[in-house]
């Protein structure tokens, strides 16, 4: 491997737009990031997208093409004295441009200290993210900034970014590589252009032979007898999760506390635990128990509020109320399949009758005419259609075979006799 220390996808980062990979819809000519770096006019920002797709290496050239004091902080380990630290220098020089990475993970109480500074124009602040601006930033600070969208890397980029680094990198251009098959290391790397750079070194450091030509056996291998190695990239967090979701949705308490203990161990963000579970409280018990998505929701208060180390049970009851509750998609279902039958049909006239009619010229169009309101009828019930025409009679929420849907099947049946076939 290179002598010095410092990853491939490090050395090789662009440091103008002339050699940035992906994004054309931000930093193409004429889009609004090229822009900003040509004229010069920076704003505050926050760049949303997922990892390794460019947020850090913009936000290095936006800087770089400024005349400006130039301050870099981590969320994961600066807090509320770093940023203080950094406004009253930047107060000293007159301004400073301030990128915070992982700008989600700052708490409240840290990101309010941010707002005085970034109002005044004393510090411009652009941020990265990978977890959604309007869950995570507090709204008076999302209202300073301009949120920009950075997409996934498709392949032919990422091919770019390794062929370009072949060439930039004097280490990595003297291996005199071959990239035969490109699967596995698309596989591997999941669309992280820097997990792909620094897989592309590991293997090539790894290769004894002269002939260093990858195939998917090779990266295979490679990774599997270095897996450790591997996984401290941040490889495991997809997978962690995903057994630790896949054991709520399949009702096994211990392998979802198991694996909640090996997201606490790493380090996870104890938000974005929460926030699956709300997710999943939905999806994948809904109706069974509506009392889940109350508690799902309640346990990411409670960790907003709480943090760690004692969050972490909170997290590990609502792990295992949710993995013990009943279960039923039903309402995911129906919501997909509502969907599919808008793609498919377009806009249908909505029944005149349950039309809204707030002036005289829709009251005479019969806009509303005919409306039973459902309190004035024996059970809170009129039969009436809702549906356009062409949909009378299709049914899109089928309850779920579970003690609580089946109350709710038996009150719909009640309620519509044969129509639905409830």
């Amino acid at each position: 491997m290179a002598e010095n220390s410092v990853p491939l996808a490090e050395r090789v980062r662009p440091i103008n737009l002339e050699d940035f990979i992906g994004q054309e819809h931000l930093v193409g000519q004429g889009k609004v990031l090229e822009q900003m770096v040509r004229n010069g006019n920076v704003r505050s920002i926050i760049l949303w997208g997922p990892p390794g797709v460019g947020k850090t290496t913009l936000a290095r050239i936006i800087a770089k093409s400024q005349d400006m004091l130039f301050f870099t902080l981590s969320a994961i380990d600066s807090g509320v004295k770093e940023v203080r630290n950094v406004i009253e220098m930047a107060r000293k020089a007159g301004h400073a441009l301030l990128f915070i990475d992982e700008i989600h993970r700052f708490n409240k109480a840290q990101q309010d200290s941010l707002l005085g500074a970034v109002e005044k124009g004393t510090i411009t602040l652009i941020g990265a993210t990978t977890e959604n601006p309007s869950f995570e930033v507090i709204s008076a600070l999302l209202s300073r900034c301009q949120v920009y969208v950075l997409q996934a890397l498709t392949a032919e980029h990422m091919k770019a970014l390794v062929l370009q680094a072949m060439q930039k990198d004097i280490w990595l251009n003297e291996q005199q590589i071959e990239i035969e098959e490109w699967d596995a290391l698309m596989r591997y790397s999941g669309g992280d252009a820097r997990k792909l750079l620094n897989l592309v070194e590991l293997i090539t450091a790894s290769i004894d032979n002269d002939k260093k030509v990858i195939t998917n056996k090779l990266v295979q291998d490679i990774i599997l007898s270095k897996m450790a190695l591997y996984d401290k990239t941040g490889e495991q967090h997809y997978d962690i999760i995903s057994a630790f979701i896949k054991s709520l949705r399949g009702s096994d308490p211990n392998a979802a506390v198991y694996y909640l203990a090996r997201m606490i161990a790493g380090g996870e963000d104890p938000k974005f635990i929460a926030r699956r579970m709300i997710i999943l409280a939905s999806e994948d018990i809904g109706n069974a128990n509506p009392n889940a998505l109350l508690l799902a929701t309640s346990c990411f208060q409670a960790v907003e509020m709480i943090g760690y180390p004692e969050c972490r049970i909170i997290l590990s009851q609502t792990a295992t109320y949710l993995a013990s509750s009943a279960k039923s998609n039903a309402a995911y279902m129906a919501i997909n399949h509502a969907q599919e039958l808008v793609k498919t049909t377009g806009d249908l006239s909505v029944p005149l009758s349950i039309r809204n009619a707030p002036t005289g010229l829709m009251k005479k169009m019969d806009y509303g005419k005919g409306y039973k309101y459902a309190h004035d009828f024996p059970g809170n019930f009129a039969e009436q259609e809702y549906l356009p025409d062409e949909l009378v009679g299709t049914k899109l929420y089928d309850p779920g075979d579970n003690a609580s849907e089946l109350k709710i099947r038996e009150r719909l049946r009640e309620c519509w006799k044969d129509k639905y076939g409830y």
